[in-house]
């Protein structure tokens, strides 16, 4: 199954009927579900309207934390089977990944200024989080730096099998330490705690942040692959030459 969704040619097929109709997805969600959110939702009791921050920085968190475990299974694909897109599908990701934990950085910093009254503390989530982020950007940059597109490759996929350490440690940093965030509100034992006007709308959000990420790296994948073909062709035309 895996080597059957590897194939450019069946992925070039797959994505070009699947791109559309993931774009379609995550704007119909995104127009449902951020009105919703920040406009019909209730206030909360202590934090006011500034809980309404949440719907942006929540999502944006947990699909940071799932496109990197994402990229950690393209990566561990590509170093030991050798899948022809498994490369790409984690490169593609790794943009997409990085902008979504710098979007939580960053409404975290507001919803903590109006919540906290600091925009930054080394709290053990935010640390955590910023670290993620630094891996993003490392994994890119390792991508930009090397010419070489298969030791770019291998090389990036050992950073990000390294990253993925860092991963329970941001899930589970409220539960090991000290911190000015609450724990799991949502996914608890004995069901979430959180008030269903409020639960709704972050779902849906969420869902719209899952399909924009689906429809990005199928956007990126093709880029990719076009970009290849361009190269191969360029390349047999010279040896012609």
């Amino acid at each position: 199954m895996l080597a059957w969704f590897a194939n450019p040619e069946r992925f070039m097929r797959l994505s070009a009927w699947a791109l559309p109709l993931a774009t379609t997805i995550a704007l119909v969600l995104f127009a449902i579900g951020l009105p919703w959110a920040l406009l019909f939702s209730p206030a909360d009791f202590r934090q006011g309207d500034s809980v309404r921050i949440m719907f942006v920085h929540v999502p944006a968190a947990w699909w940071a934390l799932g496109i990197y475990v994402f990229m950690g299974v393209a990566s561990l694909m590509g170093l030991v089977w050798k899948h022809a897109l498994a490369d790409v599908a984690a490169r593609a990701a790794a943009p997409i990944g990085a902008a979504y934990a710098a979007l939580c950085l960053v409404t975290g910093s507001f919803w903590g200024a109006t919540t906290w009254g600091t925009w930054w503390e080394w709290d053990a989530r935010m640390t955590s989080m910023l670290v993620l982020f630094l891996t993003y950007v490392g994994y890119l940059a390792l991508w930009a730096a090397i010419e070489d597109e298969q030791r770019a490759a291998r090389l990036a996929g050992l950073l990000c099998l390294g990253g993925l350490i860092n991963i329970p440690i941001v899930h589970f940093s409220v539960d090991w330490w000290n911190s000015l965030h609450q724990t799991a509100s949502i996914l608890r034992t004995g069901g979430s705690a959180m008030d269903p006007s409020m639960l709704r709308p972050l779902l849906v959000v969420a869902f719209a942040y899952f399909a924009g990420f689906i429809a990005l790296l199928f956007a990126g994948m093709r880029a990719q692959v076009f970009r290849r073909r361009a190269l191969a062709a360029a390349m047999r035309r010279a040896r012609a030459a």
